[in-house]
């Protein structure tokens, strides 16, 4: 039976505008672009404006909202005007945006809608100087326009040292004792740590910050252990690292350091049902993001010692209330967000930060950017359902996916009539990729870096096109979707040749599911699937809808794909609302049921 503990994934959204083309002075082209349709001519893309005012000589002006670094500020001043105006009231940004090109931030101003409809169109780029864009309202940046990029490298370092800093501190009981003699005790007794060496510790988001962390602990002696579902097993290798499952991860770490991004697969990871699958007397620190644990649960467990202590940066609510439990428990550490405060990492983010606005601002394609580039009207028209389809078949193929196994090799297969310079897959492709990674991400995939985003991942995603005879008025028949060198949490999701396939076209302007593994299907990808390998036998589409029924979940399509009469048969389901574990359960009880999965589109 499939596991039931499938993650929640964020609902999938895809956001592109048009803008009426403005004169080439003002613009910046978007290179190398092929038709995205049969039906319409090569075209020069428009991606951003790189002046708003009517004489060309201008220099564009930049808000800088919060401090940034000398370094940043000097080449900002090269290019364009720099207005420095920090701790501005949100009516005060909302009054000085309309007279600026681009905005640059870090966490503390929030640039929500209101921003951007006060700049008038004239706001181009906002820069965030950090890695998390929570603060800034991507909807509403893609529907006016303009691009918003991050600077997500240059805290690298500064993070995962700020992580062995707690890790140690931890261990030894630094910052109790400290408080302790400057209170003028001297309890030598009471503060006996425990050694990091041949300690196990599990490294829980295995990406830059992750792999770093877990060089630095190879350093202290220290075994590790890694689970992240994307990290390549060759790259873990290289630094000594094993790549285990989630539940393997926290039943045997000694040492548990959290590095994966808040979404809501990752939402409160940590529970009372986590906590209760770890080793008594674990030890956890948190530099990524505080809601990636549950913090009452985290106090319960402290409380209940099943947590020995916790060293804590990140918290749910910043700064915490000052009566907080979690904060003013004696066996947690904390300290205020100061992962990336260094100074080095400061003028290394002012400098990524700084940069990645200056060139958006001359019209090129910045690898950071995490919005989506403006494409016309008429073409965006004609993808959407084929846009729409290949991304939630990028959810579908991952999270079929057994944990544990690291993505690494996609193969995409378009079926068409159109020939293959009448039909540019880049959108497709980056949509699917949208769909394999966002799910455990922060990461926003689009156009601009689907392929970057992919290559830093190790994630390699190949295409193939099969041209059909027939008319070409529709530009694609059917989209497939394979996944190789990993296990499958369905097991009739996998080929005869060893990878997970699924298939899907678009029915009635609806993405339709048609193919997992060897089994015909013809289920809507709406709201979620529920998939069933079963006997082949009366009755089993009556008992499993009854269950449902029971449990006021609506089916709104239901499909069986069988290989014979009376041998084995799968059946998608098309539900409106998540069932619960119970149901699923009920589900998986059914005698004549062999496996099944829960999918969350």
């Amino acid at each position: 039976m499939a596991s039931l503990k499938t993650p929640t994934l964020k609902t999938p959204s895809f956001a592109l505008s048009y803008k009426p083309r403005l004169p080439s002075a003002f613009s910046a082209a978007f290179p190398n672009t092929a038709r995205f349709s049969r039906s319409y001519p090569q075209r020069r893309r428009f991606l951003i404006v790189t002046a708003s005012s009517s004489s060309f000589s201008n220099k564009p002006t930049v808000l800088v909202a919060e401090k940034l670094g000398e370094a940043g500020l000097t080449l900002l001043q090269e290019f364009a005007n720099v207005d420095c105006s920090y701790n501005l009231s949100p009516e005060e940004l909302c009054t000085k945006i309309s007279l600026c090109d681009a905005l640059i931030v870090r966490s503390g101003t929030k640039v929500n809608r209101e921003v951007f409809e006060s700049s008038g169109g004239r706001l181009k780029v906002v820069g965030r100087a950090g890695v998390g864009i929570d603060n800034v309202d991507l909807s509403a940046a893609t529907e006016h326009g303009c691009l918003v990029v991050n600077a997500p490298t240059a805290n690298t370092v500064a993070a995962a040292e700020h992580g062995i800093a707690l890790l140690a501190a931890m261990a030894r009981n630094v910052a109790q004792a400290d408080a302790s003699v400057k209170a003028g005790k001297w309890q030598r007794n009471k503060y006996v740590g425990v050694s990091l060496v041949g300690k196990t510790l599990a490294v829980l988001g295995f990406g830059k910050v992750g792999s770093e962390v877990a060089r630095r602990a190879k350093g202290l002696g220290m075994h590790v252990i890694a689970h992240d579902p994307y990290a390549p097993a060759d790259r873990a290798r290289a630094i000594g690292v094993e790549l285990v499952s989630f539940d393997e991860a926290i039943a045997t770490a000694d040492f548990i350091s959290l590095h994966m991004p808040l979404t809501p697969a990752t939402n409160k990871m940590l529970n009372d049902e986590t906590f209760a699958k770890m080793k008594k007397g674990v030890r956890i620190v948190n530099v990524a993001r505080g809601g990636v644990i549950d913090e009452e649960a985290l106090v319960r467990a402290l409380d209940a010692g099943i947590v020995a202590q916790a060293a804590l940066d990140v918290f749910s609510e910043e700064p915490p209330k000052q009566d907080s439990k979690l904060v003013q428990h004696e066996r947690v550490t904390v300290t205020p967000h100061l992962g990336a405060s260094t100074m080095e990492a400061q003028e290394g983010v002012a400098i990524e930060i700084a940069e990645a606005v200056v060139g958006a601002l001359k019209g090129e394609l910045a690898a950071t950017a995490v919005n989506a580039p403006m494409v016309p009207a008429e073409v965006l028209t004609e993808l959407k359902p084929y846009v729409e389809l290949a991304e939630k078949l990028g959810r579908l193929a991952v999270q079929l996916v057994a944990g544990g196994s690291g993505v690494k090799t996609v193969k995409v297969s378009y079926a068409s009539s159109r020939a293959p310079d009448d039909l540019d897959t880049r959108l497709l492709r980056a949509m699917i990729t949208k769909g394999i990674i966002e799910p455990i991400s922060d990461v926003f995939v689009n156009l601009v870096n689907a392929d970057y985003t992919a290559k830093q991942r190790g994630l390699r995603i190949t295409e193939e096109r099969i041209l059909l005879d027939g008319s070409p008025e529709s530009p694609l028949e059917s989209i497939q979707v394979q996944i190789a060198n990993v296990e499958s949490k369905f097991a009739s999701a996998m080929s005869e040749s060893g990878e997970i396939k699924v298939e899907g076209r678009v029915k009635d302007g609806i993405p339709h599911l048609t193919k997992v593994g060897s089994f015909e299907v013809d289920v809507s990808l709406e709201g979620s699937i529920i998939l069933c390998r079963q006997v082949d036998q009366p009755g089993m589409i009556g008992t499993v809808g009854s269950i449902l029924g029971e449990e006021n979940v609506n089916v709104s399509f239901m499909s069986v794909g069988r290989v014979a009469p009376r041998k084995h048969a799968v059946m998608a389901i098309g539900v409106d609302d998540q069932p619960s574990k119970e149901t699923l359960k009920r589900i998986g009880e059914v005698p004549a049921i062999e496996e099944f999965v829960f999918l969350k589109l």
